[in-house]
C-alpha cells in the first residue's frame, strides 16, 4: 500500500535516485571490468575484418568474394569497427566508468595515507603469525627498541602508549604499518588505462592514415596531398593543412624469396630504397635523403611516420585503337590474390577509336602450364605471363567515378573465338596481340613493382606510451609490494615482562610468520648486547 503522506509506491525510485543508482552501477569496480572486456572483443572484428581506413583495397576485395554478408556487415559497421558508434559508445562509457572509480579512491587513499596506523589489537594472540617470549627488560625498553627496528624496515608507526589503555600498571605498545604503495600501484594502474584510452582518441581524433600504392622508379613519385592518396581516413578534428610537406619516390626494391621448403617461391623479406625530400616545393633543385624502407622500421617526416606494409606486380601494358593511335601506356598495377603473387588487374581505354576497350585479366609471376590449366609457382617474377578476356563497347565511365580495379562491363560486349568461347590473349614480355574487327593491338611491354605504402599522424603515441609505462609501473606495486601490519605489546607479569608480536597482511597469502620471527629474533639479539 502507498504510504498516506506520498503517492509513491513501495520500492519505486524517484529520478534523482535512479540517476544515482545508474551512476553507481556504471562507476563499479565491475563494470569497469565488464567494458574493458567488451571493448577487447569489439576489437576482434577489426583485426579480422579488413578496415577500410587501414586497407580499402583488401576491404574491396573481401566485400566482393563475400555479395552476401556485405550489406550485413557495413549496417553494423564491421569495415570500419573502430570508428563506428557502438565502438565509440563503449570506449566512452569505459572512460567515464574509470574516472568514477578512480577519483573516490584517491580519495579514501589519500586519507589513509594521512591515518595513523590502528590501534594494537587487544588478543594479539589470536592473530594469524604471533609469538610471544618473556624477558626482565622494562616494557618501554622493548617496546623502544622495537620501534628503531620497525622504522629500520620502512614502516610508519603509531605514537607508542606509555600504558595502554584499560590496561595494567607497566605496559607499552606500539603498531607499525607500511605497503601504502600498493594502492597506489592499483590507483596507477587503472589511471594507466584512461591515458591509454585519451591517447587512443587523440590519434582518432587529431591524427589520420591513409594508405597509397606508388610504382617503383616511377619519376613523380608521391606527394603528401590528400588528393594522391589512394585511401584516406582523416581523424574528425584533423586538418589537411597539418600534414607534413615531403615528396617521397621510390628508387628500388628487393625481394629475398625462398628457394626451398614448404613455403618455397614465397616471400621472406623486402626492403624499399626511396629517396624523399620535404619542402621540396619552395627549392628548384630539392636535396634528397635515402633511407631503406623494411616492415615494422617506419620512415619517420616530422609528425608523420611511413609503413611498408606490401608490394606486387604493375604489368606495362600499351593498348593502340583501331587508328593505330596509343589510347593508354604504362605500368597498371595488378593486386595479389594469394601469397603466389597471382594477381587480378584491368585496362581501361574508353576513348579507343572505333570502339572501346576493357581488358581484365590475370598476371602469373612465374608460369606454368599444367595439364592445360595456367598456375604460377612462385612469386618472383622469372617467367611472367599476363593474360586477358577483352570487351569492345561502352565502359560506362560516364556514370561517375569508378574504381581503377574494377571494370564495369554492364553495356559492353565480351569477345569470343570462333567457337564461342571468350577470346583470351595470352602475352609474354615484348610480345604484341591484335584485336580482332580492326579494334586495335595490345602489347605487353614488361613488368614494373609497386609498393603499398600507409602513411599516418599518430598525435596520441606518447600519450599512450606512457600509459603503458604507468600500467607496468602500477602492476610492479600491487605485485610485489604486501600491506602488513605489525603489533608489539611489552607488558611486567610478576618479576618479567611479557613480549607479545603478532603480524597481519593486508592482501591475504603473504607469509608475515617469518616477519614475526625476525622481528623477535632481533629484539632477543639486541637484548644480549
Amino acid at each position: 500500500m502507498s504510504s498516506p503522506t506520498t503517492s509513491r509506491r513501495p520500492g519505486e525510485l524517484t529520478a534523482r535516485e535512479l540517476l544515482r543508482f545508474g551512476w553507481r552501477q556504471l562507476t563499479s569496480m565491475r563494470t569497469a571490468l565488464i567494458l574493458l572486456l567488451l571493448l577487447a572483443l569489439a576489437a576482434i572484428p577489426g583485426s579480422i575484418i579488413p578496415q577500410e581506413g587501414v586497407d580499402a583495397l583488401a576491404a574491396g576485395n573481401w566485400k566482393e568474394q563475400h555479395p552476401d554478408l556485405t550489406p550485413i556487415y557495413e549496417r553494423l559497421g564491421l569495415f570500419d569497427v573502430y570508428g563506428s558508434v557502438w565502438f565509440a559508445a563503449v570506449y566512452i562509457l569505459l572512460m567515464v566508468s574509470l574516472v568514477g572509480c578512480i577519483v573516490p579512491r584517491v580519495g579514501v587513499y589519500w586519507r589513509g595515507l594521512r591515518a595513523q596506523p590502528p590501534a594494537v589489537p587487544s588478543r594479539l594472540a589470536r592473530m594469524p603469525d604471533a609469538a610471544a617470549y618473556s624477558t626482565d627488560e622494562a616494557p618501554d625498553a622493548v617496546v623502544a627498541r622495537a620501534e628503531a627496528l620497525l622504522r629500520s624496515q620502512r614502516y610508519r608507526l603509531r605514537e607508542a602508549v606509555g600504558r595502554a589503555e584499560g590496561s595494567a600498571e607497566g605496559s607499552a605498545e606500539v603498531s607499525a604499518e607500511k605497503g601504502y604503495l600498493r594502492e597506489a600501484g592499483n590507483l596507477l594502474f587503472h589511471l594507466s588505462v584512461l591515458v591509454v584510452l585519451v591517447g587512443f582518441a587523440m590519434g582518432s581524433l587529431l591524427g589520420y592514415k591513409g594508405g597509397v600504392i606508388v610504382v617503383v622508379g616511377e619519376e613523380w613519385g608521391f606527394t603528401n596531398t590528400p588528393s594522391q592518396y589512394d585511401d584516406l581516413v582523416p581523424g574528425s578534428l584533423f586538418a589537411a593543412d597539418e600534414m607534413d610537406d615531403f615528396l617521397l619516390k621510390i628508387r628500388d626494391f628487393d625481394v629475398e624469396w625462398l628457394e626451398s621448403g614448404p613455403r618455397q617461391g614465397m616471400a621472406q623479406g623486402f626492403v624499399s630504397h626511396i629517396d624523399y625530400c620535404v619542402d621540396c616545393a619552395d627549392d628548384a633543385d630539392p636535396g634528397f635523403t635515402s633511407y631503406d624502407l623494411k616492415v615494422n622500421h617506419p620512415l619517420t617526416i616530422g609528425d608523420t611516420d611511413i609503413f611498408l606494409i606490401g608490394h606486387g606486380y604493375a604489368p606495362v601494358v600499351t593498348v593502340r585503337d583501331g587508328e593505330g593511335e596509343v589510347t593508354y601506356s604504362g605500368p597498371t598495377v595488378f593486386l595479389p590474390l594469394d601469397q603466389s603473387f597471382f594477381s587480378f588487374g584491368v585496362v581501361k581505354a574508353p576513348y579507343a577509336q572505333p570502339e572501346g576497350i576493357g581488358l581484365q585479366g590475370w598476371f602469373y609471376p612465374t608460369f606454368l602450364n599444367v595439364d592445360g590449366n595456367p598456375i604460377t609457382v612462385m612469386g618472383d617474377a622469372r617467367n611472367p605471363l599476363l593474360s586477358f578476356n577483352v570487351y569492345r563497347g561502352d565502359l560506362n565511365v560516364a556514370a561517375g567515378p569508378q574504381s581503377v580495379y574494377e571494370l564495369d562491363t554492364s553495356k559492353a560486349e565480351q569477345l569470343t573465338r570462333e567457337d564461342g568461347q571468350p577470346l583470351r590473349l595470352d602475352l609474354t614480355p615484348g610480345e604484341t596481340a591484335e584485336l580482332p574487327d580492326g579494334l586495335g593491338s595490345v602489347t605487353f611491354e614488361g613488368v614494373e613493382r609497386w609498393n603499398k605504402i600507409q602513411i599516418s599522424q599518430t598525435p596520441g603515441k606518447l600519450v599512450a606510451l606512457a600509459g603503458v609505462v604507468l600500467a607496468l609501473l602500477g602492476l610492479l606495486g600491487s605485485l610485489f609490494v604486501r600491506p602488513r601490519r605489525v603489533w608489539v605489546r611489552a607488558r611486567r607479569e610478576g618479576e618479567s615482562t611479557l613480549v607479545e608480536v603478532a603480524a597481519l597482511d593486508r592482501s591475504g597469502g603473504g607469509d608475515t610468520a617469518a616477519v614475526v620471527a625476525t622481528l623477535v629474533s632481533d629484539l632477543q639479539q639486541q637484548e644480549k648486547k
